[in-house]
């Protein structure tokens, strides 16, 4: 357990006199936005250069009050625009520069927010790494070795994933947590591959087609289908099991 070396009486996980943090205050001052925060994320931040804390003689990590805000500002840009580490370190570099830049968009965007225009035959896919996959996740390599084996993630050709692996292997962990294991979660993913080829029928002539415009309206379809199959299915679920979720 990380704690705060000054010896500060009654003091534990909180800052120092000198205003600086032990890893374990971070964790703790941003759970409540990032519940899935870890202590390993931290440091996989750090390693990847979003984050540079102090190191004491005995080698413990101390994060002043601008170490936590950038990292809450990675974390907020990984989650609300899905975006890559080097683009974000990129931005934050230029900001603290004090160059005016704008937030960089990379082909996804939250609920309620204006879709931003793209070449319609080369959409850009946010990209997430193994290694920022395993620590967003909090989970090791054996643990994604099998969900890869049951189907439930795949990496892109060039060992890379899609940014939604990392809701896919949170949900899969949580899931874990109630004794659903991954060869359980084989049936959600056939189930969801149907819907996705359903979807895929219905937008398929829109893709094909030889004016540009109709073409660049098939993402927006896709995403249209997509939101009222997976609406469609929790309401199934729902009813399956007698309930109604918030």
């Amino acid at each position: 357990m990380f704690q705060t070396p000054s010896g500060g009486a009654g003091q534990g996980a909180a800052a120092t006199d000198s205003g600086l943090m032990s890893i374990g205050a971070v964790l703790n001052a941003l759970r409540d936005e990032f519940p899935d925060i870890t202590i390993s994320k931290i440091r996989f931040l750090e390693s990847e250069g979003l984050v540079e804390p102090r190191r004491t003689p005995a080698g413990y990590r101390k994060f002043s009050a601008h170490d936590v805000e950038r990292l809450g500002e990675v974390l907020r840009m990984q989650r609300d625009h899905y975006l890559p580490l080097k683009v974000i370190r990129e931005h934050l570099d230029a900001v603290e520069r004090g160059e005016a830049v704008s937030l960089p968009r990379v082909g996804r965007q939250r609920d309620g927010e204006a879709a931003v225009p793209e070449p319609a035959e080369s959409p850009t896919v946010a990209r997430i790494g193994r290694d920022e996959l395993l620590a967003a996740a909090g989970i090791g390599d054996r643990e994604l070795e099998e969900w890869e084996s049951y189907g439930l993630l795949a990496p892109l050709p060039d060992g890379a994933y899609e940014a939604e692996a990392v809701t896919v292997a949170s949900l899969v962990a949580q899931l874990g947590r109630f004794g659903i294991e991954p060869r359980h979660l084989r049936v959600m993913k056939a189930a969801a591959d149907r819907e996705a080829g359903l979807v895929d029928q219905v937008v398929a002539p829109l893709k094909r087609h030889r004016n540009p415009q109709t073409r660049a309206h098939a993402e927006a379809r896709t995403k249209e289908l997509a939101g009222l199959a997976v609406k469609l299915h929790a309401a199934l679920v729902q009813s399956a099991l007698g309930v109604r979720l918030p």
